[in-house]
């Protein structure tokens, strides 16, 4: 009789800790449910509004679905009297142009940053890091100051060098922590094989740190893609207008908002971001992953 009930508490804690774990698991993914609805609870409006008529988009109490489906919003986004693809061209010229530019600069800053034996390095760094923590409206004034002397107000130039000069700290910050996960000896071998600083930097350095440049990158053109306050500003052209300032300017009125055309042209917008967020995704885990694992 002892026997056959020694093994009972044993077996009444196993099933305690399956209990646990099921109810641990069971607990985590409902949460985990409920985070991901909160998140993409907005897209979702989105697109619901997209495909709803101007008077049910507008009414006091909105519905959850269109109940009278329609693509009109979508039409009204070929149509001759809404730039929507100067838009597009716009942001995609501006945002890449930046992006290029400011992982030129970022490799040389950051490769200095990382490798440079002067004594004020990493007060430039942190210089550096506490300018990008600077808000967007505080360099407005000097940098429209700076492109109306310089006659780049209203021009592509002007307005990918207000993004570069908000972008390129965050890039040199970036490429930094990236190269410092390189492994110093791979340059002292380079070196005594007779390469330059710049052999180093190109043929060792960079190779090793592409995720990472291709991370910084994508966070740059995302950052360029979807500024606002930049082209309402530097920008007085309807026809050179950006993404994000065009479809104010176009859907807002001053008695009247087209809700349903500006979601249905912010889900446009949208895809060419997650196309490209998803292409070059295993490269900015990657990316980050090296750049956590930086020594310093």
């Amino acid at each position: 009789m002892s026997a056959a009930t020694a093994p009972r508490p044993a077996r009444r804690r196993r099933d305690r800790i399956r209990y646990r774990s099921t109810l641990t698991r069971v607990v985590t993914t409902v949460l985990l449910i409920l985070a991901l609805a909160w998140a993409l609870a907005p897209i979702y409006w989105m697109v619901a509004t997209s495909f709803k008529t101007e008077f049910e988009a507008t009414q006091l109490n909105p519905s959850l679905w269109p109940h009278h489906f329609t693509l009109a919003n979508y039409g009204k986004l070929v149509g001759h009297s809404l730039p929507f693809l100067s838009f597009v061209g716009n942001s995609l010229l501006t945002a890449s142009a930046t992006a290029l530019v400011t992982v030129a600069f970022s490799i040389f800053s950051g490769y200095s940053l990382s490798r440079g034996a002067y004594r004020l390095r990493g007060v430039i760094g942190y210089l550096i890091l506490i300018v990008r923590m600077l808000p967007l409206v505080v360099l407005i004034a000097p940098l429209y100051l700076l492109l109306l002397k310089a006659s780049l107000l209203d021009s592509y130039a002007g307005l990918i060098i207000g993004y570069t000069s908000f972008a390129l700290p965050f890039g040199a910050w970036m490429t930094k922590n990236f190269m410092d996960a390189v492994p110093s000896e791979i340059e002292g071998a380079a070196l005594v094989d007779g390469c330059s600083r710049v052999q180093v930097l190109m043929r060792v350095v960079l190779p090793l740190v592409l995720p990472g440049i291709l991370t910084t990158a994508a966070f740059v053109f995302i950052d360029s893609w979807n500024n606002l306050i930049y082209p309402l500003t530097f920008i007085n052209t309807m026809s050179r207008q950006t993404l994000p300032a065009g479809l104010l300017l176009s859907f807002t009125g001053q008695f009247k908002t087209d809700w349903g055309g500006m979601m249905a042209a912010s889900f446009v917008t949208t895809i060419p971001l997650m196309a490209a967020f998803f292409a070059v995704q295993r490269s900015i885990v990657s990316g980050l992953t090296a750049g956590a694992l930086s020594g310093e």
